[in-house]
């Protein structure tokens, strides 16, 4: 068995944890602390993440598209190969060392995405970003956490709360979708997606193919 290799430490901003990426052969993966948060080998639920979505703004001529969380960048990557010429993709990630890292030693694994014309880079809040001005996104896709909690940081709460889901649902365009990663179900969330205005559908997922953890993505239309 080949042993993992401890590659860089980042710390995480306002929060005691950090990020330590880890490689073992051609596999990479990202840990806070000792809790993995992704491999490389298991990438087919944040793919669905983006087929999903781009399904949804299939009708609009030149969709804006905001990611929050880049990850290993698997979810950019499929919505890159989904979305139309015309498309504005905005990836917000408050965490500077994972686009070191998806420069770098990961930079297999994102196709050249990052090069891409119709992407942004901003090293930000998703939060912060989805406040910024109403009506601007036809889908803003959220992976930075494990589920609908602030898991890699407890200011990422107020994304899922009353008060979070509110504004992105007036950051969105008309027919427009908040589309939320999880490793888990949670029906706390979906009465909360309902009851700030969505129509939600639950879609199940796995993370490798038709095989691996069953993971959860809430489809919430405004």
């Amino acid at each position: 068995m080949i042993p993992w290799e401890h590659l860089d430490t980042a710390a995480i901003p306002g929060e005691a944890g950090t990020l330590r990426l880890m490689r073992r052969g051609t596999e990479y993966s990202i840990q806070l602390d000792r809790n993995e948060l992704m491999n490389s080998r298991l990438s087919g639920s944040e793919e669905a993440l983006a087929r999903l979505s781009a399904e949804r703004v299939a009708g609009a001529r030149a969709p804006r598209v905001l990611i929050g969380g880049y990850g290993m960048g698997f979810t950019l990557r499929a919505a890159l190969n989904l979305l139309p010429e015309t498309a504005q993709v905005t990836v917000a990630e408050i965490v500077p060392a994972v686009l070191a890292w998806a420069r770098g030693p990961m930079a297999e694994l994102t196709g050249g995405s990052l090069d891409d014309p119709r992407i942004s880079i901003r090293e930000a809040d998703v939060a912060a970003v989805i406040r910024e001005r109403p009506g601007a996104w036809d889908a803003i896709l959220l992976d930075v956490d494990n589920g609908p909690d602030g898991l890699t940081r407890t200011e990422n709460d107020r994304l899922y709360d009353a008060a979070g889901l509110g504004a992105a649902r007036a950051a969105l365009r008309p027919k427009g979708v908040l589309a939320v990663w999880s490793a888990h179900p949670d029906a706390a969330f979906t009465r909360r997606l309902g009851q700030a205005g969505f129509s939600v559908e639950e879609v199940a997922t796995r993370a490798r193919g038709k095989r691996g953890a069953r993971h959860v993505i809430w489809l919430a239309g405004r």
